[in-house]
């Protein structure tokens, strides 16, 4: 239960401040600032994986889950529980943001672009961060220095990048939960599978690069 209640807390606390940056900035005329929501949304990462890293391992993400147990790094047998647990958590933040800001988007990923483009941006962000994530975590439990400043930097660096173009979610449930609460459903389907796909691949790309402490039973 230890495990899924971190998740839970995990996943409220990064969609509540990463969105919540993404609002107040838009509610307080721009004061937060682009490169403010994207450091937002790398320290909350980096301080939830230091949190909770040693109890669930910080996954914190459905296609991060699934991606650790392709590469068999974590049990089918969690991967449900795990994906129920976070998406209460980003609900439930999302709609504690419904209930502050009640005009907002909710931090929703609406793109600027082409939807086809915006598919591969997130296909190709979601296969860094896995890429990054494979090589510096263990999938059930995070008790190194490392893995949260690695993983909170990456997600910093693409949110800095990409953010104007297609919000930088890497996260099903991140696109989900605010596009449920706000009823905005614009090209969701986009963020509920590239970032899936991307994962997937980065997980197969291990398996090609490395010979040692990649994608097997030993992990």
């Amino acid at each position: 239960m230890k495990k899924y209640l971190s998740e839970f807390i995990g996943t409220f606390s990064m969609i509540f401040c990463g969105c919540g940056a993404m609002v107040i900035n838009d509610f307080t005329g721009g004061t937060i600032t682009h490169p403010g929501v994207a450091i937002t949304w790398g320290l909350i990462v980096m301080s939830m994986i230091y949190a909770f890293g040693d109890i669930s391992g910080a996954h914190f993400n459905p296609a991060v889950t699934l991606g650790f147990a392709v590469a068999k790094k974590f049990s089918w047998r969690e991967v449900p529980k795990y994906m129920i647990a976070q998406f209460f958590g980003a609900i439930a933040a999302s709609f504690t943001l419904l209930f502050l800001f009640p005009e907002s988007d909710l931090g929703a990923t609406i793109p600027t672009i082409e939807p086809l483009k915006v598919f591969v941006i997130e296909l190709l962000l979601s296969f860094f961060l896995m890429v990054v994530i494979i090589n510096v975590s263990t999938g059930s439990k995070e008790i190194g220095p490392v893995a949260g400043i690695a993983v909170g930097s990456v997600i910093l660096l693409e949110a800095m990048f990409a953010g104007p173009l297609t919000k930088a979610s890497m996260n099903p449930i991140r696109s989900l939960a605010p596009a449920l609460a706000s009823g905005n459903m614009s090209q969701l389907w986009i963020y509920l599978t590239a970032p899936f796909i991307g994962m997937l691949l980065a997980v197969f790309s291990c398996r090609l690069v490395k010979d040692e402490n990649c994608c097997d039973d030993k992990c």
